[in-house]
């Protein structure tokens, strides 16, 4: 997927992780399909996705028929149905979509879902689902979490133009509205940053932005 182009984000389950996901995706400007067995349902959520589709996510043909092929990113976002969860991800990677994540409220679920192919499995009781679609939406978003209802804190990777660059001369608080408040060379450990040290490649930061600014802060950072 090229920089500017909206990322394909498909989520399959519209539990309340699901829908917080696919409603937080869809904010931040990524093409959603969702798609959940209950009519009712993905009627409710169909103004906040680009493609609303009711299936049975158990069913392999109906599964198939979502298209997941043309996905950047694929979410099972079932708990409770283990058999729906398993099909959806197998079929996913079948589909040779690049990353497939799964729900998992257990280690055994977890294990058993990484061997269908999840690249990777989320505990939804310490995961939001706007905290999934911040990192979902970044390539260079390593991870995120809300401080309080003001401030968030992301972990990321630097973009490629900042590389050889120091802060000072990236003035990264008047043009992205955020602080860098530590860096983490590779194999090394955070510490706090030197306005005048040079960013390397396969550094880290750790960044400060408020909530009101954290869409606008996302969409400058990815562009």
């Amino acid at each position: 997927m090229k920089k500017n182009q909206k990322k394909s984000i498909a989520v399959l389950g519209l539990g309340k992780f699901g829908k917080s996901l696919a409603a937080a995706l869809y904010e931040m400007g990524a093409d959603v399909l969702i798609a959940d067995y209950r009519e009712d349902v993905v009627r409710e959520c169909a103004a906040q996705a680009t493609v609303a589709v009711t299936a049975d996510l158990e069913n392999e043909e109906e599964v198939n028929a979502l298209g997941l092929k043309d996905m950047d990113v694929v979410v099972s976002a079932m708990g409770s149905n283990l058999a729906a969860s398993i099909m959806c991800v197998a079929v996913a990677k079948e589909q040779g979509v690049p990353l497939v994540i799964a729900k998992a409220r257990t280690q055994r679920v977890a294990a058993i879902l990484k061997k269908v192919g999840a690249d990777r499995v989320i505990d939804p009781e310490a995961e939001s689902g706007r905290r999934s679609a911040r990192v979902l939406m970044s390539s260079s978003v390593v991870d995120f979490f809300e401080v309080d209802g003001n401030l968030e804190i992301m972990e990321i990777e630097p973009k490629e133009d900042w590389i050889g660059k120091n802060l000072v001369q990236l003035n990264l608080r008047k043009r992205f509205g955020t602080n860098v408040i530590a860096i983490k060379q590779e194999g090394e450990k955070w510490h706090y940053v030197d306005p005048s040290q040079e960013l390397q490649e396969k550094c880290r930061l750790l960044v400060a932005v408020q909530n009101k600014d954290a869409h606008l802060f996302a969409h400058k950072f990815n562009t």
